[in-house]
């Protein structure tokens, strides 16, 4: 096992690894909208999707993989109601064949965000 950390995604703010690489997967902590550069969060659903998608894929690049080998997320949002919103922004980052996929709505996020997703992805 091999612990993945970089300030190109925000840093853990618990007792965990931004991700660990087991094998040939790299299995990412959930990312949330957070800004590495500024710790700042974007307004509004769109906006929040695109962080958190971009995060993953700075993640992933520092583990040596890529958002294009990610072969399974798990997307947690506020209001299922933004799920159409949501589901835009991620197929401007998840292409064919696209990863398997969970999306569930939940009551809270950290930091009362919209959206957090975790991927796992091979090296």
């Amino acid at each position: 096992m091999k612990t993945v950390s970089t300030d190109k995604a925000p840093a853990a703010i618990g007792p965990y690894s931004q991700a660990q690489i087991v094998g040939s997967l790299v299995y990412t902590s959930g990312q949330i909208p957070v800004d590495p550069a500024t710790g700042l969060i974007a307004e509004g659903v769109e906006a929040q999707a695109e962080q958190v998608f971009k995060n993953i894929a700075n993640l992933l690049e520092s583990a040596g993989s890529s958002i294009s080998k990610v072969v399974k997320t798990t997307v947690f949002i506020k209001n299922m109601d933004d799920f159409a919103a949501i589901n835009a922004v991620y197929g401007k980052y998840f292409t064919q064949p696209y990863p398997a996929r969970s999306c569930v709505e939940v009551a809270r996020l950290p930091k009362d965000v919209l959206i957090e997703c975790e991927a796992i992805a091979e090296l």
